[in-house]
């Protein structure tokens, strides 16, 4: 079945709709054996460990062994030994395997790469280890490299989350976080489970995996040992965490009574996506109180950030317009501002007018549009002001794109590496403009390593200041999870005013990101699997299973019901609310497969920042409170 499923992924089997029903069964099938086996093989050490158990392990210990007498020496010392063939052997297996079972989906839910985490327990209660100092370098820079990753990914648009619609997501976002904190303090109080142990639940309870290693990294500098009641918290505690978050979605359908008619025409009227997305549309000057006075003039009139791309005059001309164009009675302009801002805009010009796009170059068709990527480094950090763009090239930029975000091209706008711009003018102003911008593809496909590893450097550098706080025993250190996150923010949100490149492709970034955290998990299930059967079923593993749902749920419906209700957030916004307070992408995933916009994803993107930030951030600090 695993052949037949690697077929599949190498696409050697065409994945058709006979074949992909196949593949499914096949899959379902694989992960029910899969799990019998695991099952009736616990079950049979739990009750009979020296009749059953004992004899299947001697049997496979003597089959090992007899491989010499094969004249297979080579691979008795490779799968026995403690090379280091052997545990990059290990290692590689380990997150191969849980690759292959993260492509199987239930209802359209993955449990994703932390598959790699189960695999590696197995593997470790099976006895297959890993030499110490390699495991630990293996999680530890896994780790690093995971969270600069996400640092780098969040970063440009981490403080802009701040503002206006964006500050109430937040604002119940953190109260979310704290409440899953508090409510796993009071379990640990309640029940007297170790608050190290809690610590694990509540990071599995919301799949935050990060913030499990943060919470690793700062017992293990603060006692000089390592807890693998964290590991085995989170690992029980992760399954119905994704389950749970996604079921919290389904949930609050029902609970607050929302039909998807009525939360659309809500969301009609939501500003959730429109104070960032810049909208384009055509306006008549029909205000008299404007005739003869420029477009700067206007602008300062009107208190509005708005573009003017194209104008044509009465006589049918069509020009490029300047901050010193003067309007007259008649025109007919081409407009972009940001969504909120239109009504007002075209309010105080005159009249709407509905002018599609192809009229528009149709109208004169010298005038071309052309998007130019920002790839020059010294372009880095400039405004479009300092580039004078109407008066050097005779182009007028009308909007950038941002990370999939198109932003209004204002004067005091600094460009980054990566950013799409696009422009009108003359084929020539416009390939005049490109080279100046860069426009090389090419170029953004090189890896900026400089800004990585230089940025992991002054991130651990930084995670290893102490800092004093009010109440705890031993100085704060942000740590090898928390330093590299924060100097990643910083840099890519600010380097470029300071000439530092941090762009990196999408592809880079996911591949650098997928890397670090399949380590990692990877390496932290080798180490926790040699007790996690005894203390699941012996030292009350199951009931943090329980502690889990509760972390999970509770939280989430508070934090969906003070969204609903206090600041009347549309069914969308909740369900990238929830999503985003879980960092939970399969949440995400489901909320997009039954939902025809897309304002849950600007919601889930606007919170994920800050919340991402504060996972990693508090189990530090519950952790310090435990010692």
């Amino acid at each position: 079945m695993v052949i037949v499923l690697l077929l599949f992924e190498l696409e050697i089997v065409e994945p058709n709709a006979l074949w992909q029903t196949i593949k499914n069964v096949i899959a379902a099938i694989s992960l029910i054996i899969l799990l019998c086996a695991i099952v009736i093989l616990e079950l049979m050490f739990w009750l009979h460990p020296i009749q059953i158990y004992n004899k299947m392990l001697e049997k496979f210990i003597t089959f090992v062994p007899s491989i010499r007498y094969l004249n297979m020496t080579w691979f008795y010392d490779l799968i026995t030994g403690t090379n280091i063939a052997h545990d990059v052997m290990v290692l590689s297996g380990v997150v191969a395997l849980g690759v292959l079972l993260s492509k199987i989906k239930i209802y359209g839910v993955s449990l994703g790469v932390t598959w790699i985490l189960f695999v590696g327990i197995v593997a470790g209660h099976f006895g297959l280890s890993v030499n110490s100092s390699i495991l630990s370098f293996a999680k530890e820079f896994g780790l690093i490299l995971f969270v600069y990753s996400v640092g780098l990914q969040v970063g440009p648009g981490f403080f802009s989350s701040f503002k206006k619609g964006g500050l109430a997501l937040n604002g119940v976002a953190v109260l979310t976080v704290f409440t899953s904190v508090i409510l796993a303090y009071a379990i640990h109080l309640i029940t007297g489970t170790s608050l190290v142990t809690m610590v694990g639940v509540l990071c599995g309870a919301v799949t935050n995996t990060p913030g499990l290693g943060a919470a690793q990294q700062t017992y293990l500098e603060s006692t000089g040992v390592a807890d693998t009641s964290i590991a085995m918290g989170y690992a029980v505690s992760y399954p119905l965490g994704v389950v749970g978050i996604v079921m919290c979605i389904v949930a609050i359908k029902g609970l607050f009574r929302m039909t998807m008619e009525k939360e659309l025409e809500k969301a009609k009227g939501s500003n959730a996506d429109a104070d960032k997305m810049a909208t384009r549309y055509s306006v008549g000057v029909t205000n008299s109180a404007i005739f003869g006075k420029t477009i700067e003039q206007v602008r300062a009139l009107n208190d509005k950030d708005f573009v003017v791309a194209k104008l044509c005059r009465v006589s049918g001309e069509v020009e490029i317009p300047t901050s010193d164009t003067k309007l007259y009675e008649g025109d007919r302009l081409l407009v972009i501002s940001v969504e909120t801002n239109k009504e007002s805009v075209a309010t105080f010009f005159g009249d709407s007018l509905d002018i599609s796009s192809q009229e528009w170059a149709e109208m004169d068709s010298r005038m071309a549009t052309r998007n130019v990527i920002v790839t020059k480094p010294k372009v880095n950090g400039k405004t479009l002001g300092e580039l004078k763009v109407r008066s050097v090239f005779g182009v007028n930029v009308v909007r950038v794109n941002r990370a999939g975000i198109d932003l209004v091209a204002s004067p005091d706008l600094g460009l980054q590496i990566g950013d799409v711009v696009s422009a009108i003018g003359s084929e020539t102003g416009l390939e005049s403009f490109s080279k100046v911008l860069g426009n090389s593809t090419k170029q953004l496909r090189e890896p900026n390593l400089l800004a990585i590893f230089l940025g992991i450097t002054i991130g651990v550098v930084f995670g290893s200041i102490p800092f004093m706080l009010p109440g705890m025993p031993q100085p704060v250190k942000m740590g090898l999870a928390g330093g590299p996150l924060i100097i990643a923010i910083l840099i890519s949100s600010f380097g470029h005013k300071f000439k530092v490149v941090s762009y990196t492709t999408l592809s880079a970034n996911m591949m650098l990101r997928e890397v670090g955290i399949s380590l990692f998990l990877a390496a932290v299930g080798i180490a926790s699997g040699g007790g996690f059967v005894d203390t699941v079923i012996n030292k009350g593993g199951l009931a943090w299973i329980g502690y889990g749902v509760i972390i999970t749920v509770v939280p989430m419906l508070t934090g969906a019901a003070i969204g609903r209700y206090v600041f009347k957030f549309n069914y969308f916004q909740l369900m990238g609310l929830i999503a985003g307070c879980g960092t939970n992408p399969s949440g995400l995933a489901y909320s997009n497969s039954v939902s025809p916009i897309n304002q849950q994803a600007v919601s889930y993107a606007t919170i994920y920042p800050l919340v991402m930030f504060l996972r990693v951030l508090t189990p530090q600090i519950l952790i310090l409170m435990a010692l």
